[in-house]
């Protein structure tokens, strides 16, 4: 296959392309088998943009099967020498820059529309870098700057809540649909139906939460839906990155409600989520004050929000959803026995986009950030699957994925232990705390407080030996 002489990356366009040719792809299909999960976590991979084709950037991400997604890295050996270094990650589901709306829309928030007819709380949120293309999976396409709402899931979600509400199954409970459509901008809740009017999220006796003011529309088809929908959709805060110009600023919550009619108690849920672009710190440093804070304020909320998913998948007597206010709005979501979550992960794939904003570098060591979200959400406290067969200077792959894995050593930053954050760089400590990585965030908030504790029993120990 003839390469670009031009592209200054074609050697290792090369090896990704080696690589691919000796996959057998098998990606997912329409007619393969929706599975129930009540935590069902996806990746969604998007095709280049304009601007990453006319730099030549390389395509560094593979989705061999429909459960399956290859990152391939490019690395130098000391020598100087390029070669790949490919890891393997599992979902329930891989869609690849092929799949439509309509295919993630069916094996992703489809499966949950009928949990909310059975008296259950459903939630589906999309989640990754900004510009990774979730207001595209969530609202629809877009033709020029506006949106075409009819593809999103949004809509496609309010059509079958219609046609099941038809179904001789359930019409004879004579349910009511209303719904409503807010946003979450740095930890405060606004109605974007009421002129973004600002609401109170309040506890009740019963340990309820309710969202006080916030305006719930009786709809009866989906024109309906869609005209709240578009209305909110050009209400809604959004604002200029360093990596995307026209970046959504706020996660926006959109709601459909199942009631009961005359005693008004709420039959079922279903919870649409368009989450914020979440951001590295070092992608902030030249941004103004306001732009580091909603990207401060915005990691904070992800990662609130992660843990309660973990939380939920190890069946934890505890979660933690008062940590931030996107927590708090869907605690129904994550208790009960009929509730169900569905989380997709969107990626933005070109090796300068990627490993610039999804993996983090620590002291010439890398680690994914956007994948082991997600997977850790699906399996709790498991890291990524790495390929064991995959050599240094070697481009190829084996005509399927290898059976052998081994799981990847701890951290760097574990492993120093004592070494406090006070010994890093300003920057690399505002780079490491607020710059999106939970896990060596977490990692580092121990490793500080073991060597305080630590140096406190060294003090109390030499007093002791005085006093003798």
């Amino acid at each position: 296959m003839s390469l670009d002489p031009g592209n200054p990356n074609w050697e290792f366009l090369g090896m990704i392309r080696d690589y691919r040719s000796n996959i057998d792809f098998r990606p997912l299909r329409e007619n393969d088998l929706v599975e129930d999960h009540q935590i069902t976590v996806c990746i969604r991979k998007r095709p280049l943009n304009r601007k990453e084709t006319t730099r030549k950037e390389v395509d560094v991400i593979s989705v061999p099967s429909k459960n399956q997604l290859v990152v391939h890295e490019p690395k130098l050996k000391v020598d100087l020498t390029k070669y790949l270094e490919n890891q393997h990650f599992r979902f329930d589901y891989a869609f690849d820059d092929s799949c439509s709306n309509d295919l993630v829309y069916k094996y992703t928030a489809q499966p949950l529309v009928q949990t909310i007819f059975e008296g259950g709380m459903a939630t589906c949120f999309a989640y990754g870098q900004t510009g990774s293309g979730k207001t595209h999976t969530m609202g629809g396409d877009f033709h020029g700057k506006t949106q075409d709402c009819k593809k999103g899931i949004y809509a496609m979600a309010a059509k079958d809540v219609f046609q099941l509400l038809k179904s001789p199954k359930y019409r004879m409970l004579h349910l009511v649909v209303s719904s409503s459509f807010f946003e979450i901008y740095s930890g405060k809740v606004f109605d974007l139906l009421a002129n973004k009017a600002k609401l109170r999220v309040l506890e009740d006796g019963k340990q309820q939460v309710q969202i006080v003011g916030l305006t719930e529309t009786i709809v009866d088809s989906v024109e309906e839906v869609l005209k709240l929908i578009t209305h909110g959709n050009s209400a809604r805060t959004s604002g200029q990155t360093s990596a995307n110009s026209n970046s959504s600023r706020s996660h926006a919550v959109f709601q459909i409600v199942v009631r009961s009619p005359g005693v008004n108690r709420i039959h079922g849920k279903f919870s649409l989520i368009d989450l914020a672009g979440n951001e590295r710190g070092a992608d902030t440093s030249s941004a103004n004050r306001q732009t580091r804070m909603e990207g401060a304020e915005i990691n904070k909320s992800l990662l609130a929000l992660k843990e309660c998913i973990r939380a939920l998948g190890r069946k934890g007597a505890h979660l933690p959803f008062r940590a931030s206010k996107l927590t708090q709005v869907l605690r129904d979501s994550f208790i009960g026995e009929k509730s169900r979550i569905c989380m997709v992960s969107l990626l933005g794939f070109s090796h300068n986009t990627f490993f610039s904003h999804t993996v983090l570098p620590v002291n010439e060591e890398t680690s994914v950030y956007v994948l082991p979200a997600a997977a850790s959400a699906q399996v709790p406290d498991n890291p990524p699957l790495v390929d064991a067969n995959s050599q240094p200077g070697s481009s190829t792959a084996p005509s399927s994925v290898p059976p052998t894995f081994t799981r990847p050593s701890r951290s760097p930053a574990m492993k120093r232990g004592k070494k406090s954050l006070k010994t890093y760089p300003q920057q690399k400590r505002g780079h490491l705390l607020k710059g999106a990585s939970e896990e060596l965030w977490f990692q580092f908030y121990n490793v500080k407080n073991f060597v305080k504790q630590t140096d406190d029993k060294k003090k109390t120990t030499s007093k002791m030996d005085r006093l003798l």
